[in-house]
């Protein structure tokens, strides 16, 4: 994985091979960011990346100036993965080691961005309840984005404050408003 803009633009990311993770992929990230760019001055907002995996999608926030990033991963491994990155790369992204839906059922963390890439394979109601849980929970900024990477077999269109969706070979962003 690469960082595409930004501070660390071009900057390669090597995860260690036993991290059950499926990183967006570089022609995804791109055409989501250039959706982004034309919403928001990214030194200016706030993000949550839940089933934040290799961190992919943080890196790139923070490249381009995000400040106020938290990360949130079951799984200890990719938390490690992305706090040495971090560290590394002197960059403030937070983290927290949690079952994703336990985690949105207790936070009250607003941000203005809110992106979920849970396993493709999860069931419908799983990507349901993960809107329902967002928007319910009132932890999206208004006029932020609730962004759902999820493949084009599951269909998230009939939910509330469905806006639009981009297709990326079989990737699939999801946008919701409130």
């Amino acid at each position: 994985m690469r960082i595409i803009s930004g501070k660390y633009k071009g900057k390669r990311l090597v995860a260690p091979k036993k991290l059950p993770v499926r990183p967006t992929t570089d022609f995804s990230k791109e055409s989501l960011f250039n959706i982004l760019n034309n919403h928001f001055h990214f030194d200016e907002i706030s993000v949550l990346d839940l089933f934040a995996g290799t961190g992919n999608i943080s890196y790139e926030f923070a490249s381009r100036g995000c400040e106020q990033i938290c990360c949130v991963d079951s799984n200890a491994s990719c938390i490690q993965f992305i706090n040495k990155t971090s560290d590394q790369l002197d960059l403030s992204i937070n983290t927290v080691k949690s079952d994703v839906f336990k985690f949105l059922e207790r936070t009250h963390l607003k941000s203005t961005i809110v992106f979920a890439d849970p396993p493709y394979g999860m069931e419908q109601e799983s990507f349901e309840s993960l809107v329902q849980l967002v928007i319910q929970n009132e932890l999206l900024e208004e006029e932020g984005f609730l962004i759902v990477e999820h493949s084009k077999h599951t269909l998230l269109e009939h939910l509330p404050n469905f806006s639009f969706s981009r297709k990326y070979g079989g990737n699939v962003f999801s946008f919701f408003e409130i």
